[in-house]
């Protein structure tokens, strides 16, 4: 019989997916459902903004325990008046927070964001598709979320040229409005809360080329 020291972890068989997203709720937002749906990955959820909020940084580390997901944040600038962050900064803090470059899935924002406008999604986003095209993350699918909101016309919706729509059912989406409402702790009147949406749309690749090639299209259109 092989014994297996009780300070030697066990590898965990399930296959890895990262969410890589600008603040702690984009998790929940704009792909809670899917994470909620498959617990059959080893999730791992990172955020580059708000490590040091007192008040969202403990809401995020409740979150991942009741998700079954480890995670880390980072603290850059949130402000409103925010100034583009250096590149190799970005990048290598998402190298960083991932604590590891392969993952079978990997989520992140889409190219413009998902609202009328946020830089640090669209700069994650693009930090992401750079990463992978340069080799620097291993994934075999990565999924951008698909979501606009006609210029602040109405709350956020999936995009008409999403490659995949999922329809939470009834109870996966009551759990994801629960962790916006009593976890994140924003009131039923809240933007989150009237934005968290029954749809979420993904544009789906396999090869960084192809995510690249359609970034720039969908960046040009915006």
């Amino acid at each position: 019989m092989t014994t297996v020291p009780i300070n030697e972890a066990t590898p965990d068989p399930r296959p890895r997916a990262a969410v890589i997203v600008a603040h702690p709720d984009d998790e929940i937002l704009w792909c809670g459902g899917y994470i909620l749906a498959h617990p059959e990955f080893h999730w791992r959820v990172v955020t580059l903004c708000r490590a040091s909020d007192t008040d969202r940084a403990p809401k995020f580390r409740r979150v991942l325990g009741q998700l079954g997901a480890e995670g880390e944040m980072a603290d850059f600038d949130d402000e409103p008046a925010q100034a583009p962050l250096p590149v190799e900064q970005l990048q290598s803090t998402i190298l960083r927070l991932l604590a590891g470059n392969s993952f079978n899935l990997i989520l992140t924002h889409g190219p413009k964001g998902e609202y009328t406008e946020h830089r640090r999604h669209e700069e994650c986003s693009r930090s992401v598709v750079e990463l992978w095209q340069a080799g620097r993350i291993k994934t075999e699918n990565l999924w951008l979320f698909a979501f606009e909101d006609g210029g602040r016309a109405y709350l956020p919706r999936v995009r008409d040229d999403a490659d995949r729509t999922d329809i939470l059912t009834e109870k996966v989406w009551l759990e994801k409005y629960r962790l916006i409402t009593d976890v994140y702790g924003y009131e039923a009147d809240s933007w989150e809360a009237r934005a968290t949406p029954r749809e979420e749309g993904f544009w789906c690749f396999r090869s960084a080329q192809a995510a690249v090639e359609r970034t720039a299209l969908l960046e040009a259109k915006a």
